[in-house]
């Protein structure tokens, strides 16, 4: 894009009219701490996925016109804008922050065709394809800079030095830590560097690029196929500030109903009533916690959503009826792909109404996906999600509880859908190139208020694809992984960074999706899952079956170990999911949230902080039965040995198969609950309080865990001191029933 010279510029309400010689550029004051750089190269009147409603706040700002520039001061934040789009970002002192990079991109010499050849006969593939963007902005990376965020991409916490796209792709093959897209878009990044951290949110569904050093060690860019370019400059003193912010501008996830923090039993490959009873009956035989034996695409009759496998699974509701009787709760998926069958209500409605995507021709779009030939909803339409949404009365009427988007990047068996397929974003018709990315979070959208509206209760809606912001209406998890180590290994960062870019609700298959799994895999598996907010094991057709019992009595007494550790520390959990709705913040964290300026934090990818009183480190390497562990600044006690440790050290922990090290900071009050098999078996009218140390202090939020009342006040929150051996209790807002007692535990 070329600018040219600015010309000047035009203030109304919180926006500023940058006119230059070639293009115009919207400065928009959302907040002192946001401000959203836009060049309307495509659509000017322009209406976000990713944020509703009008984020803008009333703010004083100043706007100053000086020798060709444009300066943009608010309380926070400085934008300095010249001549051929050159800008600068400075925090309110005037240092530094962000800025273009004034160079051109470095230009690779391309392969002769001999050469070209050559490579490609000995089957290697080109690393690095250099291709010029519609939409490219290039940034000044200077040498220390680091990057987090940007979901569940592979690789390590740090994102410095990788490059990649965003464009939901189901690749069912092994993924590497240098895969450039996966299942999720979420083009936003937090960059930290010596004095300064910022965020950037590119609000741009059409397929997109980050390139965060990979090209170049000058700069950092981003790219994409189409569209604007709508850039969310978020400044913000610490990690944790930045992360607030963007949360405010595209939203935080719901409290979740407390039963779906629990642990989830799941295959593809329960072909039958008999399997998924069998699995049931066995989790609780060997009391194992459990809330759900989750049922795969052949509970439906032939693939078709909405439906029930009666042969197969028997009568509609009776066998969910039968396992809610011990504690199950029944989830179930649902593809996007309608089966196209006349006589099949779906189609048909569909058909009738034209509520399925049409290709150029205006014809509706068939592609094949499991029930064979098949259309897809127009989700980014207002009616079609509403026709989405009031069929899952089928599903509750049976006794359904939580809802399995998959497929919804949306996957095809015939290749991707063409870019020109006609869909709908917002009720404006466009092109699948604009809309690919926003697919499963319009379907997702449409399954929460549906299953709200439906059930009065907090939706479990559980998506595989999604956009930035989806985190208002769906948990997540990283999709088909491998049982391998490196998966397990990339647990930690995808967590962690999914956190920090708004998905609070998250987790990844344990013991790998596809793949055979073996004992001390996913022993440790379940341990590094521990306090994943999504809480399950899943695996697929064809591989080794893979529940805890299939390995023998030692893994099966561990896995109980974990499991029974998760629903002790539910409490502490849910606090975390509580305060996330003030504060953005997730549950599992990289230590770096909390510790940034500790240089030993920027790239520790195999432990995290649970909140930000305990530490964990879980064992992420075959054979390993000890581990070096990072312990930062302030005073630890080993969990399980009750040893005190000074931390700002590293310190060498013995860690058998049946141990995770797990750390808590001293002064700090944990939350647990008592032993159950399932959420709901008894009342929870007894806290227990983990206490670390001679004096601590600690909170506990409590509510129904089941509905919206919470909203209306209906919920405790308590406030405990310990001191001298007594704890105090302060209750900060009373509208909920009380426990009967409350016990201390000192550790």
């Amino acid at each position: 894009m070329y600018f040219g010279k600015v010309l000047g510029t035009t203030t109304e309400d919180n926006q500023v009219l940058i006119k230059y010689e070639q293009q115009e550029v919207i400065v928009q004051v959302i907040t002192e701490e946001i401000v959203r750089l836009f060049v309307p190269c495509w659509m000017k009147e322009y209406e976000s996925v990713a944020i509703e409603g009008e984020p803008a706040v009333p703010c004083d700002f100043d706007v100053i016109e000086q020798q060709g520039q444009v300066q943009i001061k608010t309380p926070a934040v400085i934008l300095t804008l010249g001549d051929d789009f050159k800008f600068v970002f400075t925090d309110k002192y005037g240092d530094e922050i962000l800025s273009s990079y004034d160079g051109d991109r470095k230009k690779y010499e391309a392969l002769s065709e001999e050469d070209l050849g050559l490579v490609e006969s000995e089957g290697h593939q080109m690393a690095f394809m250099q291709k010029e963007h519609v939409v490219q902005q290039l940034f000044k990376l200077n040498s220390e800079d680091r990057f987090y965020g940007m979901g569940d991409k592979t690789g390590f916490l740090n994102k410095r030095g990788y490059a990649y796209q965003n464009w939901n792709s189901d690749i069912p093959q092994i993924h590497h830590e240098n895969m450039p897209a996966l299942y999720k878009s979420i083009p936003f990044v937090i960059g930290k560097g010596p004095g300064y951290t910022y965020g950037l949110f590119f609000d741009n569904t059409f397929h997109s690029y980050m390139d965060m050093g990979k090209e170049s060690s000058e700069y950092f860019f981003y790219g994409a196929d189409g569209g604007n370019f709508d850039m969310y400059f978020i400044s913000g003193e610490k990690i944790p500030d930045v992360i607030e912010h963007y949360t405010y501008l595209t939203g935080r996830a719901p409290l979740p109903q407390l039963w779906t923090l629990g642990y989830h039993q799941c295959r593809w490959g329960y072909d039958s009533a008999a399997d998924i009873r069998d699995v049931a009956m066995k989790m609780r035989q060997h009391q194992i916690p459990c809330e759900s034996v989750q049922y795969d695409i052949d509970y439906m009759d032939g693939y078709r959503v909405f439906t029930w496998n009666e042969e197969e699974y028997g009568k509609k509701g009776e066998l969910i009826s039968e396992l809610e009787e011990k504690g199950f709760k029944a989830i179930c998926i649902i593809d996007p792909g309608v089966k196209e069958d006349k006589g099949y209500f779906m189609y048909d409605q569909g058909i009738k109404n034209g509520y399925f995507a049409k290709d150029k021709d205006g014809n509706v779009y068939v592609n094949t996906v499991w029930p064979g030939k098949s259309v897809f909803p127009d989700f980014g339409r207002e009616e079609v999600r509403q026709w989405w949404a009031n069929n899952h009365l089928k599903l509750t009427d049976m006794g359904v509880k939580g809802i399995w988007n998959d497929m919804n990047e949306p996957a095809s068996f015939n290749g991707p859908l063409p870019n020109d397929v006609q869909f709908s974003i917002n009720d404006r018709l466009t092109t699948h190139e604009e809309a690919h990315n926003v697919y499963g979070h319009f379907m997702s959208m449409a399954t929460y208020e549906g299953m709200a509206e439906i059930t009065g209760k907090r939706p479990l809606v559980i998506t595989r694809a999604c956009y930035a912001g989806t985190q208002k209406y769906a948990a997540v998890w990283t999709g088909d992984n491998q049982s391998v180590w490196s998966h397990l290994q990339m647990l930690i960062p995808q967590i962690c960074n999914l956190g920090m870019s708004g998905f609070t609700i998250a987790g990844t298959d344990i013991g790998g999706f596809g793949g055979d799994t073996n004992p001390e895999l996913l022993v440790r598996w379940v341990q590094a899952a521990t306090f994943c907010t999504f809480y399950r094991n899943h695996c697929a057709k064809g591989q080794l079956m893979q529940e805890p019992w299939q390995f023998g009595e030692k893994v099966l007494d561990i896995y109980r170990k974990y499991v029974e550790l998760h629903y002790r520390f539910l409490p502490y959990i849910y606090d975390l999911l509580f305060e996330s709705q003030i504060t953005g913040l997730p549950v599992m964290r990289p230590l770096v949230l909390h510790y940034e300026d500790d240089e030993n934090t920027f790239n520790l990818n195999n432990e995290f902080l649970v909140g930000e009183n305990m530490l964990v480190a879980p064992i992420v390497e075959q054979g390993v039965t000890k581990r070096l562990v990072y312990l930062p600044a302030g005073n630890w006690i080993n969990y399980w040995t009750k040893e005190r440790i000074t931390g700002n050290k590293h310190i060498i922990v013995d860690a058998p198969l049946d141990i995770m090290p797990i750390f808590i900071k001293e002064g700090s009050i944990i939350p647990m609950y008592e032993d159950v098999q399932y959420v709901g078996e008894k009342k929870y009218d007894k806290l227990k309080l983990l206490v670390a140390g001679d004096c601590a202090w600690g909170s506990h939020y409590q509510d129904n865990g089941e509905d919206f009342e919470y909203m209306d006040g209906q919920y405790n929150l308590y406030s405990f001191t310990y001191e001298n051996g007594q704890l105090d209790t302060d209750m900060l807002h009373e509208g909920y029933e009380k426990y009967n007692s409350i016990e201390v535990e000192l550790i």
